[in-house]
């Protein structure tokens, strides 16, 4: 060895790491001097097992290597042979060669119970008849306007020829409610769904006061930025936050009573995306309930589920929304435990090809390994069919609604055009409301 050639000190990953997530991995190497990669020595750079080199950037003394196509269970090495790297007086580094692991697929165990002890036999009915379904078949849902109605599900239903499985709802107007415009407390269009063999599941855009002064429910918002109400605050004993916040919770409890009451489980998705951008842009929380961080939210999580708990609420399959996108920004962070979830969801919009949508269902099933997961909230994707050939397998998924709906066959929807609802009918796997066993209702 030439006593002046670059020498390698250190690597990330290092050499034997096992364990790597995702498919594609940026791997580092520090020397001890600057070094050079040309192009033409760039070419020689391999990595074994099918995986593709992506870049190389050579800058002072560090090397970076951008990797993709990385499969699970799977031992790679990458090699700079002899020669490829040089200082810059042109003295060859001797061959590198780094090896890593990544880790190999685990098989679900799905928890077979509901974390609600002694729920509703149509809950406890449902949740069965979700296992069953569950890697073989996904539940079609459409989101209601979130002026409490099922007009979204009836224009799908119209036009597309078959109706979603599952009519979704938000009491986002909770503190507009009862008004001649909204009124929760008259559940005829969740009752009439259910009643006509169909599902309900329901979300909450949980909005608040930004300060103490605003009493206008107008005005009420659930962003995170420029706003007073806090997690923090709302838990602490004696603010004005956590009297609102204990008045909202009678108030949506007595509210999902009643579909308790009319023998209706509600697949409950409340306080949603709550990590936000925290780990995708690194520009934190939309919604005030993720603002104070991961602890904060999961104690808000752990009270609002012993609170529904306490007021007897035995009807709601809880559904916990992940951010993760890829294993690059896991969130398991704000993951509240498996003790208060039956259900991982995930949200995603914007044209995420089918592949992308597959790996986003290997990166949440792949961490969170005892529970179902579902495209709970989407737009601007694949078809149902494209992204279950891809390997997606969600247990359910929902488009958002468009404000702009004028309901006709012909209309452009922001996030799932008629078109769309066709060809994710087309699948097999697609399970629509008239496919559901008359037994969940009886």
């Amino acid at each position: 060895m030439n006593a002046s050639a670059p020498v390698k000190v250190s690597s990330d990953p290092a050499d034997g790491t096992e364990d790597i997530l995702g498919s594609a991995l940026e791997v580092t190497l520090i020397f001890d001097k600057n070094v050079l990669c040309t192009t033409e020595n760039q070419k020689n750079v391999t990595i074994d097992q099918g995986a593709v080199i992506d870049e190389i950037d050579a800058y002072m003394t560090e090397v970076t290597v951008s990797v993709s196509g990385l499969e699970r269970g799977k031992t790679y090495t990458l090699t700079f042979p002899q020669g490829t790297l040089t200082d810059y007086s042109g003295n060859a580094a001797d061959q590198i060669s780094l090896s890593f692991s990544t880790r190999p697929l685990v098989n679900q165990q799905i928890a077979q119970k509901l974390v609600t002890a002694d729920p509703l036999p149509a809950a406890e009915k449902l949740y069965d008849y979700l296992l069953s379904i569950y890697g073989t078949s996904t539940l079609s849902g459409a989101m209601a306007d979130v002026a409490w109605n099922t007009d979204e599900a009836d224009w799908v239903g119209q036009y597309a020829g078959k109706y979603p499985a599952v009519a979704y709802f938000d009491y986002i107007h909770l503190a507009s409610s009862p008004a001649n415009w909204i009124d929760y407390g008259d559940i005829t269009p969740a009752s009439d769904w259910w009643n006509a063999g169909g599902l309900i599941g329901a979300s909450w855009h949980w909005n608040v006061p930004r300060s103490s002064s605003e009493k206008d429910p107008n005005n009420f918002t659930c962003d995170a930025e420029d706003n007073e109400f806090s997690v923090t605050e709302a838990l602490k004993e004696g603010t004005w936050q956590n009297e609102f916040m204990k008045e909202s919770l009678k108030k949506i409890s007595g509210y999902l009573k009643l579909l308790q009451d009319a023998g209706i489980p509600v697949i409950w998705r409340p306080l949603h995306e709550a990590a936000g951008n925290t780990y995708t842009y690194n520009t934190g929380a939309w919604f005030w309930w993720g603002g104070d961080g991961a602890q904060a939210y999961k104690d808000l999580w752990i009270y609002v589920f012993n609170y529904m708990k306490d007021e007897g609420l035995k009807n709601l399959i809880w559904v916990w929304t992940s951010q993760t996108s890829s294993y690059a920004d896991i969130d398991s962070e704000f993951y509240p435990g498996d003790q208060y979830v039956d259900i991982i969801g995930r949200d995603t919009y914007n044209g995420t090809d089918a592949s992308g949508m597959a790996s986003q269902y290997e990166a949440i099933t792949q961490t969170f390994t005892t529970k179902m997961t579902a495209l709970s909230e989407c737009g601007d994707v694949p078809d149902m069919a494209a992204q279950w050939s891809a390997g997606a397998k969600w247990l359910f998924f929902m488009p958002w609604y468009d404000s702009e709906n004028d309901y006709s066959e012909g209309f452009v929807h922001e996030h799932a055009d008629i078109a769309w609802w066709k060809a994710s009918f087309a699948s097999d796997t697609v399970i629509t409301r008239d496919e559901l066993p008359g037994s969940l209702f009886d």
